[in-house]
């Protein structure tokens, strides 16, 4: 790959020279040149810059040496104009952007560039004009930098470790997950016991759901916001975090209520916990929760998780599967169950859960979800164990 950058401080782009960007430079995966926009001007003082018509604050960057300059270094390029009103930069547009052969970023300063110069640089190459984020700097440099290192990381050969470009932050749609080393204990805190285990499959499970928690708490708009699909169109469905805990410890008693005048004397879990016992459950189940996108209610949950008990290969657990009262009878039970089995691991070989033995609407659902009844498995007292296998998918 090919990189030109254009700008009236090149000096700002030395980090180009450092670091991996470097060593790429001298493996010959990279080739980039810094140009100063000044050598393209004709006057004495090296005028880059003029008033804006129309009037206002602030100097605009003159077409003329922009104009050469671009005829010079970018025919046939992708021209990139580091703006702040331009497309978004994301994961996603440093992977297109890693495919090009050509890259040259223009850095405005000042107000910006003229505009002709980007219709201009339209009949040399393709434009982007990219955004690095909802914020303005002094100049385009610091983000023609980021951009950049962004893309250039994702050249074959460039990163040492080709898997560490698959687990970072972003590389799925998610945020990464939490990343710990030596020692164990640190100042009290101990290092997850789960990454400690030995065991590959629990701690991918256990990355992907602390990847899933982080990626809600602080980016959920990175997250899938519809069901679509899954008979939950119109409805958000994300993973839960904390601050759900109290709906969902609400709508749980209200389902389990229900389920008490079907199994009248039976001692039902749910209708024990605290709201405590809510919240650490979020910690150690794979949790989904569904809103309702016009009043923000939450109208239904569901969680699973690996459990290698009864099976050391594992069986994926699946419980609290809950629909607000007034909204039972519609479809939505069914559709959380397949979505919840969906997010099991993919060696996962069985789907397990156990619901009342009194629950008979309960049992008439996933047996038309393809469940079976085993009552050669331990089930708490007056519930009924029932598995499927894994992969099975029942048509409606």
């Amino acid at each position: 790959m090919r990189i030109d950058v254009v700008s009236i401080f090149p000096d700002y782009l030395a980090p180009l020279g450092l670091s991996l960007t470097g060593k790429a430079r001298d493996k010959g995966l990279l080739d980039v040149a810094v140009h100063d926009l000044r050598q393209w001007t004709t006057d004495r003082h090296h005028t880059v810059d003029d008033t804006p018509y129309g009037g206002g604050a602030g100097m605009v960057m003159k077409p003329e040496p922009w104009g050469q300059a671009l005829e010079a270094v970018a025919r046939g390029a992708t021209i990139v104009f580091t703006t702040p009103s331009g497309e978004p930069f994301t994961q996603q547009v440093a992977e297109e952007l890693s495919g090009h052969q050509h890259l040259v970023f223009a850095c405005g300063r000042y107000e910006g560039i003229d505009q002709r110069v980007i219709e201009h640089a339209a009949t040399l190459g393709t434009v982007r004009e990219i955004s690095l984020g909802d914020y303005v700097l002094n100049g385009g440099e610091v983000a023609a930098l980021a951009i950049t290192e962004a893309v250039v990381r994702l050249l074959p050969g460039f990163m040492g470790n080709a898997e560490s470009l698959v687990e970072e932050s972003h590389a799925d749609g998610l945020l990464e997950y939490p990343v710990y080393t030596k020692p164990a204990s640190w100042q009290g805190r101990d290092v997850p016991d789960v990454l400690l285990s030995g065991d590959h499959r629990r701690i991918a499970t256990w990355r992907r759901e602390q990847a899933e928690r982080r990626t809600a708490e602080r980016r959920p708009d990175l997250l899938p916001t519809t069901g679509v699909g899954r008979g939950l169109d119109g409805f958000d469905v994300r993973p839960a975090v904390p601050a759900d805990a109290g709906e969902l410890y609400t709508l749980q008693r209200a389902c389990w209520l229900q389920e008490l005048q079907a199994n009248p004397g039976v001692v039902i879990p749910a209708l024990d916990e605290s709201l405590d016992d809510v919240r650490r459950g979020l910690g150690e189940w794979t949790v989904r929760v569904v809103r309702e996108p016009s009043s923000g209610r939450l109208v239904g949950a569901v969680r699973g998780r690996l459990d290698t008990h009864v099976d050391p290969a594992g069986e994926w657990d699946i419980g609290r599967v809950m629909v607000a009262p007034d909204l039972q009878g519609r479809g939505l039970g069914r559709a959380l169950l397949e979505l919840v089995q969906d997010l099991a691991p993919p060696d996962v070989a069985t789907y397990v859960l156990f619901t009342g033995a009194g629950s008979l609407d309960n049992q008439r659902m996933y047996k038309k979800a393809g469940f079976r009844m085993r009552p050669d498995r331990q089930a708490p007292p007056g519930a009924v164990v029932l598995t499927k296998r894994a992969g099975q998918r029942i048509s409606r």
